[in-house]
Formats: C-alpha cells, structure tokens, sequence
C-alpha cells in the first residue's frame, strides 16, 4: 500500500495494489474509487483532500493484532 498527497493539486491517494485499473467510480463527490477487473478495489483517490480531511500530510499505520482463541 502507498498513500500519496500532492500539496499542489490537492489530491491524496491510496494506492492498495498495483493491478491494472478496469473501472472508477465516484462514490460521493470528490471521491473516486478504482477497481481492478474483477473487482477488487485498486485506490481511492480524495479531491480537495485539505477541505475532507483533517491533516492530508499527515499519516498514522496501525497494525492491531488479532486475538487467539
């Protein structure tokens, strides 16, 4: 996974894979979804990423661990 904000266009970007994009959706205004071919989903990308979110440029990862039965 790769998430990519361009300060000047105002765009943030998840990318999950790298697969070939077949089809987008703009599930709400701003926001476009891209799938793969068989559906899975490829990125989203945010327009006006500054006027959606709280701080674009900044990123927090978290891995929560699963629990064992």
């Amino acid at each position: 996974m790769k998430v990519i904000y361009d300060s000047d266009s105002d765009i943030l970007d998840l990318i999950l894979s790298q697969d070939e994009v077949a089809e987008s959706d703009e599930i709400k205004e701003g926001i476009i979804v891209d799938y793969s071919k068989d559906g899975k989903v490829v990125s989203i990308e945010i327009l006006d990423a500054s006027e959606k979110i709280t701080d674009p440029k900044g990123i927090q990862y978290e891995i929560k661990s699963q629990k064992v039965a």
